[in-house]
């Protein structure tokens, strides 16, 4: 498993290329569907995606407990990658449905139904310093999500993940909860999550949103 070769990128880093989720990005063809959770688990990063057909975008996304039809830092990274290597797709095919991308600048961002993802307990704290503070050893099931405004009128917040039922004590950064934390709150919003990633999103009533950010080649 370790000699196949692996595409390593930052998703939603600030403007500088710092801090980021680490996403692996597989040819599809090298690993079949029955070896792919296992890679994904061996890989140790909270997403890893096969790229089936970059041609057409047909890609998978592994995390180490099994597969999910959408997730929002996989696809903003991916997306970004297939760019890098000629494929600037219009729209990724997933399981979940068609996820149309858009460049505007620096920026990366998908569309989904903000129905998709995993359930989260919403936690709103007091102050950032409170989301800073949290201990993720206190959390230790399901999916919590703690966030706090740090500039309301902007729209700006500060969150962090815990997501120990998918095998990620803390997600650096994540997509498909910052469309459902955008649906929620009804609004455009720019997220600060974990140790600085930058997640922007924009609402799209009824039942989706976008979430998009920079996007860098790991080191």
């Amino acid at each position: 498993m370790t000699d196949l070769p692996v595409a390593v990128v930052k998703v939603f880093t600030d403007q500088d290329g710092h801090f980021g989720n680490p996403l692996g990005i597989v040819a599809g063809h090298l690993v079949p569907p029955s070896g792919r959770q296992a890679l994904a688990a061996h890989l140790g990063y909270s997403e890893t995606v096969y790229v089936d057909d970059a041609s057409t975008g047909a890609v998978r996304i592994y995390t180490a407990t099994g597969e999910m039809p959408f997730a929002g830092h996989p696809t903003v990274g991916v997306a970004w990658w297939l760019r890098s290597q000629g494929h600037a797709v219009p729209s990724l095919q997933t399981p979940a449905g068609e996820i149309p991308v858009t460049f505007e600048g620096d920026l990366v961002s998908v569309q989904a139904d903000t129905s998709w993802g995993s359930d989260w307990d919403w936690t709103e704290l007091a102050t950032p310093a409170d989301v800073i503070a949290a201990n993720p050893a206190a959390y230790p099931a399901g999916h919590t999500y703690l966030w706090s405004w740090q500039d309301k009128a902007a729209g700006i917040l500060r969150s962090r993940a815990f997501a120990p039922a998918m095998g990620v004590p803390e997600d650096e950064a994540t997509g498909s909860a910052a469309t459902q934390l955008t649906a929620l709150l009804g609004r455009d919003l720019h997220i600060i999550q974990g140790l600085g990633s930058h997640l922007h999103t924009t609402h799209l009533p009824p039942s989706h949103a976008t979430v998009g950010g920079r996007v860098v080649w790991a080191e």
